[in-house]
């Protein structure tokens, strides 16, 4: 989606590979080249994946990991300003390989490695439950930071995640897209309050868990009759009523900007948490020059250092030519977050179950349990 996104807005800001063991799921893939779809574990599970079982994911990451730095290294590192490693962490391959992958890029290279992980829905099973939280544990320890996507949060009642899964997508990219984007000069300019890598990278650094808000507003002028843009659609996320309001309101820049960042932080974020735990926040700020404001973005970024466990707000603008405004803001290194308690209480039974369950099995032994929980 991140690759899709980068060629529409031909930014070509995002260079990216796919490591799988399944061959189906690289073959479907439409926008990575053949070439940065890498296929593992073939002689183990000969190309049809490991299900479920993030061990043998793990196990396979790590006796393959030359081939997989290989191909990071073919498609070059000398101008990327860090590494993230996308991951659904209920299943197998994702969950056991990440945690993996990430000690071994920071072992190699200087750049910071980030994760986005996406944790199950309680509905998906307590396998995947189990799996997210053994891997989430261990992926907090190896990656310099961690932002988590909870698909329970963002999945309609009734949905499936399966009917779910584009939509989902779109909402992590809106938000990510953004995020990554920081600093990039592009036909709009150089904005401001400039957020560059270096920001982004400083907010990050207490390492732990990252949840990031999402706000968007249309601009309502003769722009709104032009093309999207670079936010294509992106007012799907607030209905009509809203957008109205904002436009009858007859509020200056300032305020506006104000209240947009307001509502990203208090809206949904991609983790549900306590935003008042967080140790350290980034406001970012992004859309037509016309509708930036530097008094704007300053007050809303002592909003946001009033309401946050820490005192370090970054902040800025990044001017697009779009007829919609959108605000990202990043709590970092979240100190409270029920979703993630839930899930790590869950495992916690799974497990205890499983030693129940082979307890009663003449085949147990010690060895057999997963030191995670300890």
């Amino acid at each position: 989606m991140f690759i899709e996104q980068d060629r529409v807005s031909n930014s070509n800001n995002f260079r990216g590979i796919v490591v799988n063991t399944a061959r189906t799921d690289l073959m479907g893939l439409k926008h990575i080249e053949l070439k940065d779809r890498i296929l593992i574990g073939q002689t183990v599970v000969k190309g049809h994946g490991v299900g479920t079982d993030n061990v043998t994911g793990a196990r396979i990451a790590a006796d393959e990991i030359d081939s997989i730095i290989n191909a990071i290294d073919t498609r070059g590192t000398h101008d990327i300003d860090a590494f993230v490693i996308v991951a659904g962490l209920g299943g197998g391959t994702g969950s056991g390989g990440a945690p993996v992958l990430a000690r071994h890029l920071k072992r190699i290279y200087r750049e910071p490695v980030y994760a986005l992980g996406l944790i199950p829905a309680p509905e998906e099973g307590r396998l995947y439950t189990y799996n997210a939280a053994r891997s989430l544990s261990t992926l907090v320890n190896e990656a310099d930071n961690v932002f988590v996507f909870d698909n329970a949060a963002w999945k309609n009642e009734g949905e499936s995640v399966k009917t779910a899964y584009s939509r989902l997508n779109d909402e992590i990219v809106r938000r990510f897209g953004v995020l990554f984007r920081a600093g990039e000069v592009g036909k709009a300019g150089v904005g401001e309050m400039v957020v560059d890598s270096s920001e982004v990278i400083n907010t990050l650094r207490g390492g732990g868990i990252s949840s990031v808000g999402y706000a968007v507003t249309e601009v309502v002028s003769e722009r709104t009759k032009q093309k999207k843009g670079f936010f294509g659609g992106l007012r799907d996320t607030f209905s009509k009523k809203e957008q109205v309001e904002d436009v009858l309101t007859g509020e200056d820049k300032s305020a506006k900007i104000i209240a947009l960042v307001r509502r990203a932080m208090l809206g949904r974020l991609t983790l549900p948490c306590d935003y008042s735990t967080a140790e350290r926040a980034l406001v970012l700020v992004a859309g037509n020059p016309t509708e930036m404001d530097r008094k704007g973005v300053e007050k809303a970024k002592s909003w946001v250092e009033e309401n946050i466990a820490g005192v370090e707000v970054r902040g800025g603008d990044y001017p697009v030519n779009s007829s919609y405004v959108a605000a990202v803001v990043v709590l970092a290194t979240i100190g409270e977050a029920p979703r993630v308690r839930e899930l790590f209480e869950i495992a916690k039974q799974t497990k205890e179950e499983v030693i129940q369950s082979k307890k009663r099995s003449s085949m147990f032994d010690d060895s057999d349990i997963d030191p995670l929980f300890e």
